[in-house]
Order: C-alpha cells, then structure tokens, then sequence
C-alpha cells in the first residue's frame, strides 16, 4: 500500500513539474541581417567645385560575378567635402533603403571609413541616439597634393562603441560583425 501511495505521489510531482515548464513564452525575435548590394558615397565639396560618386552594385550577393565598382572622377587637391552613404539592396522592386534601418538601429551600427596613399582625412559629422559617432554623414579633405590611393568603407553591425580607438573611426577594436565592406581606388587631382 505504501508503495502505490509513493507511485501516485511521484507520478502527480512528475506531472506538476512538467506543466510548469518556460515553453509558453515567446522566442526572441531573430534581426536577421540586412542584404546589401550597393553603396554609394556621395562627395559633395564646401564652396564650389564637381561633386564625386562612389558607387559599388554586387546584384548577386555572394554568387561568382565580382561587384562593379565605378568612381565618377577624381577629388580635388585641398578641399573638405561635405560626404554621405546610401546603403539599398536592389534586389527587392523597388530597392530597399538600408540606410533607413540603419539610421533606426543607430545605436546597433556605424560606418567605417579608412584611408590609404595620404588622399586625406574623414571626420564624423553624425551621431548615434548615445552621442556616439555613426558615419552616415562626414567630411573628407583632400590632401594638399595630388596623389592616389584607396578609400574603403565598412559598415558593422553592434560595435563596441565604447572601446578604445572607436569614437575616433579605429575598427581595431570594435568587434561586431561586418555587413558590407567596399574599396574604391580614388586619385586626388
């Protein structure tokens, strides 16, 4: 007799534990990542002058052909110009503005921006919701002399905005997770 009162016992805590389980709650909500096929970075310089696009279209992703990337002319020696990105994915009809969410998520994104060949230097002119820098917006000035070299621009997805180097544009120690990065080969004239 003991022994059926025991069963019944373990079988009524079996089930009492079972039906108290966490399965009921809702599962977080999963961002999936943003698909970008193009970035454009738009040059306009202070004063006067011949406004510069750089352009990058990969319409498909990461399939075999490379992405065609066009600059529309040089930059001009010695001039600040007032620059902004666009990200779209073109695969929808019409193209997505990625540029939109990302503005949304500002806390969640910055852009990256990196020089080679002493073309100039990019300041920050943007800021997330925490007066962190975001890059949607920024300067370029040209170096003082003509010469060539490389801009590329990386946009991350969570970065340590905190971290040492970050607030200052150094992707060194940001961490995060890359969602485009595009080179431009740009000659200053």
């Amino acid at each position: 007799m003991k022994a059926i009162k025991f069963l019944s016992m373990l079988a009524i805590a079996a089930l009492t534990f079972n039906s108290c389980s966490n399965d009921d709650d809702a599962p977080d909500p999963v961002n999936e990542e943003e698909v970008i096929t193009t970035v454009i970075v738009s040059l306009t310089p202070q004063g006067s002058g011949t406004a510069v696009t750089l352009t990058s279209r990969d319409l498909d992703g990461d399939g075999p052909n490379a992405p065609i990337v066009t600059v529309s002319g040089p930059l001009s020696v010695g001039t600040v110009y007032n620059g902004s990105i666009q990200f779209l994915n073109e695969l929808e009809n019409p193209a997505e503005d990625i540029t939109e969410e990302v503005a949304e998520e500002d806390d969640e994104h910055q852009v990256f921006y990196s020089v080679t060949g002493g073309i100039g230097s990019i300041t920050y002119t943007d800021s997330d919701g925490n007066g962190n820098p975001l890059g949607l917006a920024f300067t370029l000035s040209t170096s003082a002399s003509a010469t060539t070299g490389v801009m590329t621009v990386i946009l991350r997805h969570e970065p340590n905005k905190n971290a040492a180097g970050v607030s200052d544009g150094d992707i060194t120690n940001a961490g995060g997770e890359t969602d485009i990065e595009v080179s431009f080969n740009v000659a200053v004239n």
